[in-house]
């Protein structure tokens, strides 16, 4: 099923905390800059005969009492600012999804060029897809979604107050990651355990969210990562044209051809991979039966099963010295001849959507926060998970699904 998604963008907050690889020199974010300071707070030393002085135990003299005292008081404003902020996005977030009309249907509403069923057909509005409010008419509501403006009828969609809970619940809320090796902490605390890091541009599930700390799904489990660090906008479901429609079969049959075909190449040269060495965890590679209609699905799903066993490696892009979740699929892909990027988030736009697990075929890619794997049949996927498990087998259902897409 096309999924067109609308980004809806909060700004970013500061927080403290370590990032791998970062200019800790961070600017406030947009939007508050003009009443957060920036860079921290430096204390002066006084080596005069002015103000009262402090004397600690390890021996720091003439810190002066008036820069403690401001440098508090920066703090607390620092905080209230943020807090402020947030508070102001809130409103201003809950005033949108007022104004969002969210389609209640089993598939589809059909979107007119006029508020009948004589209109014209533009466009369709997918089950909890979204478009904003224009006006009411007759019991229709003129809608903009994406690149469709028309008409959809009342009775399959809600709005208004009904669309501001519906909307958190078929929005998919996600904190994009602005740098390179974020850590990711068991608590909202640097000096909280780090759980492992996520890459640049990946996109997190967002469980929670505080003022300067964001509760994310990672592959390692739950965790924490700085609010400073991460974007956070809400995804939706939008409507498609009959261009856009008629366009995107056109380019996804285009694209399974090349792809086909490029697989086909490369399997007439294909190496079979050597047993891995040591034992995995997760499912029992032996106990796995891969079959299905889809020749060149199974063909990949059969040889990526070939490397479970062999390490993780963050970053690794190799199939037996180490791969992360989307170097393993890009490797495995490029064996049949398919570039497909080094990147989780990206891995949610390559080829074509598939509507469900019940409708996934072997060699689709299972897109999950930040985290990407190869779905092999029978509710199973094989994916480079973490660096204590490898590269294993897992259920495909073992935690939320953002995407499914197919490649050939």
């Amino acid at each position: 099923m096309f999924r067109r998604t609308v980004k809806i963008t909060a700004f970013a907050l500061s927080a403290a905390l370590l990032c791998a690889g970062v200019n800790m020199d961070v600017q406030a974010a947009q939007g508050i800059s003009s009443v957060l300071p920036s860079g921290g707070i430096n204390i002066a030393l006084d080596n005069g005969t002015g103000l009262e002085s402090l004397q600690d135990q390890a021996g720091y003299k003439n810190i002066q009492l008036e820069s403690v005292v401001n440098a508090k008081q920066v703090d607390e404003a620092k905080a209230a600012a943020v807090a402020q902020a947030i508070a102001r996005e809130k409103a201003q977030e809950e005033e949108m999804f007022k104004n969002l009309v969210i389609a209640q249907v089993n598939a589809y509403v059909n979107v007119r060029s006029l508020p009948s069923e004589s209109g014209e057909i533009v466009g369709k509005l997918y089950n909890n897809s979204v478009g904003t409010l224009l006006a009411r008419e007759n019991g229709w509501y003129q809608i903009r979604s994406g690149n469709v403006t028309g008409y959809v009828k009342g009775e399959f969609c809600v709005t208004g107050e009904e669309a501001i809970a519906l909307a958190r619940e078929v929005g998919t809320r996600i904190a994009s990651v602005t740098c390179d090796g974020l850590y990711v902490r068991q608590e909202p605390s640097t000096e909280s355990k780090i759980l492992g890091m996520v890459a640049f541009e990946d996109d997190l599930l967002v469980l929670e969210e505080t003022d300067t700390w964001v509760k994310v799904d990672t592959e390692e489990g739950d965790g924490w990562v700085s609010r400073e660090y991460v974007n956070l906008h809400t995804e939706f479901v939008q409507a498609e044209s009959r261009e856009e429609e008629e366009a995107r079969l056109a380019k996804e049959a285009a694209d399974r051809q090349k792809a086909r075909e490029a697989a086909r190449q490369a399997q007439a040269a294909q190496a079979q991979a050597a047993a891995p060495q040591g034992s995995s965890h997760g499912i029992d590679p032996s106990s796995v039966t891969i079959s299905g209609d889809n020749e060149m699905g199974v063909a990949v799903a059969n040889y990526a099963v070939q490397f479970v066993g062999y390490p993780y490696k963050w970053g690794g892009t190799s199939l037996t010295n180490g791969a992360d979740c989307s170097g393993f699929v890009m490797s495995v892909y490029a064996n049949f001849g398919v570039s497909l990027p080094h990147s989780s988030s990206a891995d949610r736009k390559q080829g074509y959507a598939v509507d469900s697990l019940a409708n996934a075929l072997p060699g689709d890619l299972i897109c999950y926060s930040g985290h990407v794997a190869l779905y092999i049949g029978d509710g199973n996927i094989v994916h480079a998970s973490t660096s204590k498990t490898g590269i294993i087998i897992s259920r495909a259902d073992h935690k939320k699904i953002l995407a499914i897409r197919r490649i050939f």
